[in-house]
């Protein structure tokens, strides 16, 4: 596939830096009439470049730099960005569907309204990113560094964020259901008003973070480090379980997961609907006619 798009990528690129050429004069970089990209275009720098809108379709940006691009609107399909600097990008609005940006870095990009599903940003970079709004759904974060980043009304619908440093960021108000935060370091974290139910929040540490009018319904703690969290209070834990390894907060408890054989099962067997009635049974036959009487 790749092969068979060089030539659109090749096409592109000369296309790109004829607009360069031709604005030199007034340093106008904007490339947005340049939409689509194909094929392979690994380590290029594009830093600075105005690309809105652009679509990367099945295109290889590994190691690329776009350091302060304008990619405002951009589709990323299928797209390989692994080790790609983004850093200072603006992103906001963007669409990211099953790309890579494996091992990326994102520091300080705009990335508000972002629309994404599936896509892999383990051992990524993310430091201040302003993912606000941001609908990540199924997205990989393992091992991310999330310093400091802002989730504050997003979704993180079946988000894996184990393993990530997490210290100080923002997930206010935040739809983060059935995620996966599982050893991740979450220390200073805002999730005020976030909705956390059936998430895995399996030893991960926790202190500083503030839980105020966090919904915690169905979330797993065995194992996890609450014991300097800030807002817990039973009500919230009441709808929760851990084990012995759970640390809360002095005068706090939670339920033990076990008894239904772990915590995945807890969430399951929490979510079971009550066995529907039986359907009603179904009439009788019509009884045959009597024979005619000669």
């Amino acid at each position: 596939m790749f092969r068979l798009g060089a030539p659109i990528a090749a096409l592109s690129l000369s296309l790109l830096a004829l607009a360069g050429q031709a604005h030199a004069a007034s340093e106008d970089r904007d490339v947005a009439k340049l939409t689509s990209f194909g094929g392979m275009c690994a380590s290029c720098d594009l830093a600075g470049r105005k690309l809105m809108n652009a679509k990367f379709a099945g295109a290889n940006f590994a190691k690329a730099v776009l350091i302060g691009a304008d990619l405002r609107g951009a589709m990323f399909y299928g797209s390989n960005f692994f080790s790609a600097d983004l850093s200072r990008a603006d992103l906001r609005g963007a669409e990211m569907r099953g790309a890579n940006f494996n091992n990326a870095n994102f520091t300080d990009a705009r990335m508000s309204g972002v629309e994404s599903s599936g896509a892999n940003f383990q051992l990524a970079v993310l430091v201040r990113v302003d993912l606000s709004s941001a609908e990540l759904h199924g997205v990989q974060m393992n091992g991310a560094n999330l310093q400091k980043a802002r989730f504050s009304n997003g979704e993180l619908i079946a988000a894996n964020l184990s393993g990530v440093n997490a210290r100080d960021a923002d997930f206010s108000n935040a739809d983060i259901n059935h995620a996966n935060f599982q050893g991740g370091r979450f220390e200073g974290a805002n999730f005020r008003n976030a909705d956390m139910t059936g998430s895995n929040l399996r030893g991960g540490a926790f202190a500083g973070a503030d839980f105020r009018n966090a919904d915690l319904s169905l979330v797993v703690l065995s194992g996890a480090d609450l014991s300097g969290a800030k807002g817990l209070d039973q009500d919230q834990l009441d709808e929760a379980c851990g084990d012995s390894a759970t640390r809360l907060p002095s005068g706090l408890s939670v339920r033990p997961c076990s008894g239904v054989r772990g915590g995945h099962q807890f969430m399951l067997w929490r979510e079971m609907p009550k066995t529907p009635p039986a359907p009603p049974a179904p009439p009788a036959a019509p009884k045959p006619p009597k024979p005619p009487k000669w």
